[in-house]
């Protein structure tokens, strides 16, 4: 067994409170092409008699589980190629448990198109963002006068890509990104409006025209109704906590930069981080929530047709 493969199976055994051998078993018989229902019912004793839960749970995690060693690799092998391998980098690659944690790690080697950002480092406006960083209590717009050029004409325009070269770095910072999607997770309402002139046509919508509840513990049933109303033009869908919420995630992003006082370069980068959060980070954390839902109802959903089809299955013949 390769080491991914152990790494799997002490993992799904820890999730559904089996012992390393019943899932060594189990994985063998799924991966033979023995399906769930079938190991079930005729292979309690191979399995050390798992039930039907623990089971589905099993072949949901190996499949998972698989997709995240697959990645991994792949990410480890793209940086390797680009020499930026670090031993610290490698150890927290094989150390991230969920997609999103790899994904966030991989996002400063991850391939880009030409960004704002970088523009802004080609017009030498990086040294720029590292003199605020480093010197608070000098004022931006006069640091900002170092750097004008004919492809910078203005102080605002230096501050701007000073800017952009913040934003790009804490969108690429994987505990900021870790520390906002938990915050998200807890805290999040989703929330749907319907769209003007869309009443009359998404009559079967209606109960969620002006609806909102919590992103975390939204019924599969109601969320996969939201998901089909968004896809059909009825509503738009948002997924924010509240106000105080809301300036809680942004003081995490001031944070992650160390903003503690009122100097002049501490408003300006606190100005930013509201930027960041608002134009950037929000919209990543949108993206990355909503894509949760989605698959967390959609899988709901297999399971409820999965025990209606086997209890129909294993009912008694009519007469």
């Amino acid at each position: 067994m390769t080491a991914a493969a152990d790494r799997i199976v002490r993992t799904i055994a820890k999730d559904i409170d089996a012992r390393v051998d019943q899932v060594t078993a189990t994985v063998a018989l799924l991966d033979r092409g023995d399906t769930v229902p079938f190991v079930a019912r005729y292979r309690k004793e191979a399995t050390g008699g798992l039930d039907d839960a623990q089971l589905r749970q099993l072949a949901e995690r190996l499949d998972y589980l698989r997709e995240l060693e697959k990645r991994r690799e792949a990410i480890l092998g793209e940086i390797k190629s680009q020499g930026k391998l670090s031993d610290t980098l490698a150890r927290d690659i094989n150390a991230a448990e969920t997609k999103s944690a790899l994904e966030d790690l991989y996002l400063p080697y991850k391939p880009k198109r030409r960004s704002k950002a970088t523009i802004a480092r080609e017009n030498g406006l990086e040294p720029l963002l590292e003199a605020i960083l480093a010197d608070r209590s000098a004022v931006p717009e006069v640091l900002a006068k170092a750097y004008l050029s004919e492809a910078v004409a203005s102080e605002k325009e230096a501050l701007t890509g000073a800017r952009d070269i913040l934003i790009e770095g804490l969108a690429e910072n994987a505990a900021l990104l870790g520390r906002l999607r938990e915050v998200m997770q807890a805290e999040a309402q989703i929330s749907a409006r319907v769209v003007a002139g869309k009443e009359e046509e998404g009559a079967k919508f209606s109960d969620y025209f002006a609806h909102s509840e919590a992103w975390a513990t939204i019924p599969s049933h109601r969320a996969l109704a939201l998901l089909r109303a968004s896809k059909e033009g009825i509503v738009t869908l948002d997924i924010a906590p509240g106000e105080e919420g809301q300036a809680r995630l942004v003081g995490i992003v001031a944070a992650s930069i160390g903003i503690e006082g009122q100097a002049p370069g501490d408003l300006w980068l606190r100005a930013a981080a509201d930027w960041a959060w608002r134009v950037k980070l929000s919209l990543t954390m949108f993206v990355d929530l909503m894509g949760d839902l989605r698959q967390r109802a959609h899988e709901a959903a297999i399971q409820v047709f999965a025990r209606n089809l086997r209890d129909l299955l294993l009912a008694a013949p009519a007469g």
